[in-house]
């Protein structure tokens, strides 16, 4: 088995070149492209203070995904909030998600 060469990433790279040229503006996220989904671009917001959330939604936003497209979770026993969704974006499969703390309600006694 030949291994891929960074060409067959040309789609979710060139989607990525195009994302910074025609929204520059909106927060930095997280980048992945991996040869082991070579159509997809994954753009990932971490933060513990819930602006993950509000950048996701720029996002999300910006490349015109519905918010109705979107998954809502929660993992780590109900303490982070995961937001994710994924749409097309020239010719790449761009999937959001964003990852934020739950601050505990009521706090230590």
């Amino acid at each position: 088995m030949n291994p891929i060469a960074l060409d067959d990433l040309m789609v979710p790279l060139r989607a990525l070149r195009l994302l910074a040229v025609d929204f520059p503006h909106l927060p930095a996220p997280d980048v992945d492209v991996s040869p082991l989904c070579p159509e997809r671009l994954r753009l990932s917001f971490h933060d513990t203070s819930c602006e993950s959330l509000a950048a996701f939604e720029q996002w999300r936003t910006a490349l015109r995904i519905a918010p109705t497209a979107v998954v809502s979770r929660m993992q780590g026993e109900g303490g982070t909030r995961v937001l994710a969704v994924d749409g097309l974006f020239a010719g790449a499969v761009v999937v959001l998600t964003a990852f934020a703390d739950i601050p505990a309600v009521g706090g230590a006694a």
